[in-house]
């Protein structure tokens, strides 16, 4: 994952322990004062997220304990497209131009430009250079894209 990656999974474990946890806690105690718990919708209620929650605690640190984290601002830039580069790509048939920065699979976020390293798109552009033309399969064909630039970002 990248370094990004590895602080926004950091901030969200702190919130969870530090800030949610001790919430649905409290929650849980309040509902256990209203009496019968078998009929206390509220009880259920922060039960189930109370669940949730330990649960995303429990993924974030098996994901932060496994992680390979990449800092590609240390890696000398080389005009190749690696993990973590943003790459400039320009369509061949209109010449849109698009850009995405690859990212491990839990940082893939298409709406704010990053795409997963596993994502077709991602695995077609690895290891090519600036200038290189890329076939990516889409589930209407093939399309082709240049490769305008390579950022270390």
């Amino acid at each position: 994952m990248t370094v990004q990656g590895e602080k926004a999974l950091r901030e969200e474990l702190n919130k969870l322990k530090t800030e949610d946890r001790p919430r649905v806690i409290e929650a849980i105690a309040d509902a256990r004062e209203h009496g019968d718990l078998k009929e206390n919708a509220e009880y259920h209620a922060a039960r189930e997220q109370q669940s949730f929650i330990e649960g995303r605690i429990q993924e974030i640190e098996a994901k932060l304990s496994n992680a390979q984290v990449i800092d590609v601002s240390k890696i000398e830039p080389s005009g190749k497209v690696i993990f973590g580069t943003t790459v400039s790509l320009i369509k061949v048939d209109d010449e849109e131009e698009v850009r995405y920065h690859i990212v491990g699979d839990d940082e893939a976020d298409i709406k704010a430009g990053k795409i997963s390293v596993s994502s077709p798109i991602a695995r077609a552009l690895i290891g090519k250079e600036e200038g290189d033309v890329v076939g990516v399969q889409v589930p209407s064909g093939i399309v082709e894209y240049e490769i305008d630039e390579v950022l270390h970002v």
